[in-house]
């Protein structure tokens, strides 16, 4: 029978050591979520970061400001925030509108404070396999998936589908750090399923619904796939319970064949948020050690 790397069961097991961690700090850990405009889903998301960091006892504050605002005037209030000594971590909601240029407004943000990890510094640290910068949330949630379930990461090989900056590029340079051997796919690979089925840790994020099927995937495998797609599925409870969500995986096919999967909803996207806060207490004692 396939194994269900269930996020649920990681985060709530990984949240109590997490309030642990907070309880025990002077100060309370401060996280500041700066969104421009009112998308839907944005406020969505940031409504179940607020939930989640109240649960642990972090605090967080929503920065909402009009679409119109002028890139220079949302920079200043980044700096703002950067110079603020109660935050201990910035996160822009992405995606932005076309308006502002999304590398400058990441760019503003202190790398010590970049618990996203998207400033250049800490994706530098991350490509090189130093120490000291902040993994992006959804690859070290993908990270933590894997290391709660088990899975051994050192040594095998991992094909990565999708290589954006926000998570296909992170989550194959954090494979790499721990050890696998990694090739990254996108739409232009010719052949994908020749490539997919060659993986012992297969990581799908395209944003592509059922992109993966039967053909696509071997026995023994471990599936991760951190697809949301917003078509006929299973309703996104925690975080957008209105509208419904499947992966990228056909996971009624693909888990009759591998040995892991992730599941949509349910998987990654518990731990992707864990993952925030873990980054931002990380933030927090190496802000508290520079202070101090």
């Amino acid at each position: 029978m396939v194994k269900i790397l269930s996020g649920v069961e990681a985060r709530n097991k990984r949240k109590v050591a997490l309030m642990e961690r907070v309880q025990g700090v002077e100060k309370t850990p401060k996280l500041a979520i700066v969104q421009v405009g009112e998308r839907a889903d944005s406020t969505a998301y940031i409504e179940q970061k607020k939930k989640f960091g109240e649960s642990i006892g972090a605090v967080v504050e929503h920065y909402k400001y009009e679409l119109e605002i002028p890139e220079h005037s949302l920079i200043e209030e980044i700096f703002t925030l950067n110079n603020d000594e109660s935050v201990h971590g910035i996160i822009v909601q992405l995606p932005l509108p076309e308006s502002l240029n999304a590398y400058s407004i990441i760019e503003a943000i202190d790398p010590l404070k970049d618990v996203d990890g998207l400033t250049s510094e800490n994706v530098k640290i991350l490509q090189s396999g130093g120490m000291g910068g902040f993994t992006p949330a959804t690859a070290r949630g993908i990270e933590l998936l894997l290391h709660h379930h088990d899975v051994e990461i050192e040594g095998k090989y991992a094909v990565v589908v999708g290589r954006s900056q926000l998570v296909g590029a992170p989550t194959a340079h954090m494979l790499t750090n721990h050890g696998a051997t990694v090739t990254v796919c996108h739409k232009l690979t010719q052949d994908l399923a020749k490539h997919t089925r060659e993986a012992d840790i297969l990581v799908v994020a395209t944003g592509n619904a059922h992109l993966i099927t039967k053909d696509h995937v071997k026995e023994g495998q471990v599936v991760v796939d951190v697809g949301i797609n917003s078509v006929e599925g299973t309703p996104l409870q925690e975080e957008l319970p209105d509208r419904k969500f499947t992966g990228d995986v056909n996971f009624a096919e693909v888990s009759e064949i591998v040995e892991a999967i992730s599941p949509v909803p349910g998987g990654v996207g518990p731990m992707t948020v864990l993952a925030l806060f873990e980054n931002l207490m990380d933030a927090y004692v190496r802000l508290e050690e520079i202070n101090n």
